[in-house]
């Protein structure tokens, strides 16, 4: 099992992050699209490391075209010497068409037709092939000599797709090298309804995830601390993101899948009234331990492992409250040991 951390935004600070990221043995660095850029703060860390993997988690696909994304991930692999993982996300409809300015439809069927043109543009630049992709939603058909950048010597990057519903779950199997879970996930809606839904995509292109050419990524929620004080803010930062999580509607099936669907109506209803904090007093003691590990620091590895080993290739620490940094490590360490 491999494990990543995060990679700040702060331009000044990347390098550094970065530097920090892998002497602290971390696998992988990723950044995300939130109020800055994702991909700049890549460049830094990509200058200022030699071994540790860098992505997005996420990017936004469908705020940009198929081209645009391709030319920055194609000089991203190049500068990082094949580091760069690609991770991309489709995000909502109120965001990509009020935010971006961009046109909204059919997101996984979008999704799954992006990637692929994104490819296509890739292997033209590979091979000198003409560049004809005719699809639904995007067409890309031409590519002058001025405007390729010839062939990458560290070969295509890996598409990483973020996904939680089924259709779009089943399109990362289908033209994506791996997955980006949500945290709002749990081990059963993991393997009883993740897992299947990537093997339908696989078998499409006749692969499965016993090939072990498929990543599967997920940002784990953590309880921890060494002092009572700390667990009980921890735990307290973790009822509240899961609780903002539920309330959201497109989430609603990982909450059915357990029979608290009901939650998530209550939840939604607290949220318009803008009451945080009562929603996270709404998360038990049940919901807190199916969503999240808990316990001291030297007991974070062995539940992780328990809960997630031979089903998940990369894992990361999804902690939503202050935590020293090297609270990190001896966890790091012991997952690597396992």
């Amino acid at each position: 099992m491999l494990v990543d951390g995060g990679l700040g935004l702060d331009l000044g600070k990347a390098a550094q992050s970065a530097r920090d990221g892998e002497a602290a043995g971390y696998d992988g660095l990723w950044t995300a699209e939130t109020n800055h850029d994702p991909f700049l703060p890549l460049v830094l860390g990509a200058e200022a490391t030699g071994r540790v993997e860098l992505g997005t988690g996420i990017a936004v696909a469908f705020a940009r075209s198929p081209m645009t994304l391709a030319n920055t991930a194609w000089d991203l692999q190049a500068y990082s010497g094949g580091r760069l993982l690609l991770g991309l996300g489709s995000q909502i409809k109120a965001h990509i068409t009020k935010r971006f300015s961009m046109p909204w439809s059919h997101p996984a069927a979008r999704m799954r037709e992006f990637i692929l043109a994104m490819r296509a543009i890739w292997t033209t630049w590979e091979t000198g092939d003409k560049l004809d992709f005719r699809g639904d939603f995007y067409q890309h058909t031409l590519m002058t000599p001025f405007f390729d950048p010839g062939p990458n010597p560290h070969g295509q990057p890996k598409v990483f797709l973020a996904a939680v519903g089924q259709l779009m779950t089943e399109v990362a199997g289908e033209v994506a090298d791996g997955m980006l879970c949500h945290g709002f996930t749990t081990e059963s809606y993991l393997r009883e309804v993740t897992i299947p839904s990537i093997e339908r995509g696989l078998a499409k292109r006749g692969a499965t995830l016993a090939d072990g050419d498929f990543q599967l990524s997920l940002p784990a929620f953590v309880v921890t601390g060494t002092t009572e004080e700390e667990v009980a803010r921890s735990a307290k930062g973790v009822r509240e993101q899961i609780a903002f999580y539920g309330s959201t509607p497109a989430y609603r099936g990982v909450l059915e899948h357990h029979g608290w669907g009901d939650l998530q109506t209550e939840l939604n209803a607290l949220s318009k009234q803008g009451k945080w904090v009562e929603m996270g007093e709404l998360i038990d003691d049940d919901i807190l331990g199916t969503f999240a590990v808990r316990g001291e620091p030297s007991q974070i590895a062995p539940q992780l492992h328990d809960r997630f080993g031979g089903v998940v290739h990369r894992i990361s620490f999804y902690a939503p409250y202050k935590a020293a940094p090297d609270t990190w490590l001896p966890i790091i360490e012991a997952l690597k040991a396992i």
